[in-house]
C-alpha cells in the first residue's frame, strides 16, 4: 500500500490516510482481506504520530472497511452493510453541501456530471 501524504495540505493527515485507503479499495489496488501495516509501522513509514494512524484506522473500522484482530493485525474487511444507513445520511449531507458549493461558484451541472463520470471511470479501470 502506497500512500501519498501532503503535509502542506489543509486536509488532516488521518483523513488523507482514510480517504486513500478507501480510494485504493475502489480502484482495486487494495483487496478484501489484505493486511494493512501496523499502526506503529505505518506511522514510522510516513513519519507521523501513531495516534494519527490510529485515528484513521478507527474511522475505517467504524465505516466497515477494516477489522482489527489482536493476533492478525489490521486487515481490509468490506463489511459495509453494517454502516449503510449512516453512510446514506452522510452521503445526503455531503452531497448537499458540495452541490451548494458548486452552485454558489457557478459550476455548471453538466460539468459536474462529467467530473463524476470521469471519477467513476477511474474506479472502474483502477486508474490513479
Amino acid at each position: 500500500m502506497i500512500l501519498r501524504i501532503d503535509f502542506d495540505s489543509e486536509i488532516p493527515i488521518y483523513l488523507q490516510i482514510k480517504n486513500q485507503v478507501i480510494e485504493g479499495i475502489a480502484k482495486g489496488k487494495i483487496e478484501d482481506g489484505e493486511e494493512l501495516p501496523s499502526v506503529r509501522g505505518l506511522a514510522e513509514d510516513i513519519g507521523v504520530n501513531m495516534h494519527t494512524v490510529n485515528k484513521a484506522y478507527s474511522l475505517l473500522k467504524d465505516d466497515g472497511y477494516l477489522k482489527i484482530d489482536r493476533r492478525r493485525g489490521a486487515f481490509i474487511s468490506l463489511d459495509l452493510k453494517l454502516s449503510e444507513e449512516k453512510f446514506q445520511e452522510e452521503l445526503d449531507y455531503n452531497l448537499s453541501y458540495y452541490m451548494a458549493e458548486c452552485y454558489n461558484r457557478g459550476i455548471d451541472k453538466e460539468l459536474l456530471k462529467e467530473k463524476i463520470d470521469i471519477i467513476f471511470k477511474q474506479f472502474e479501470e483502477g486508474d490513479d
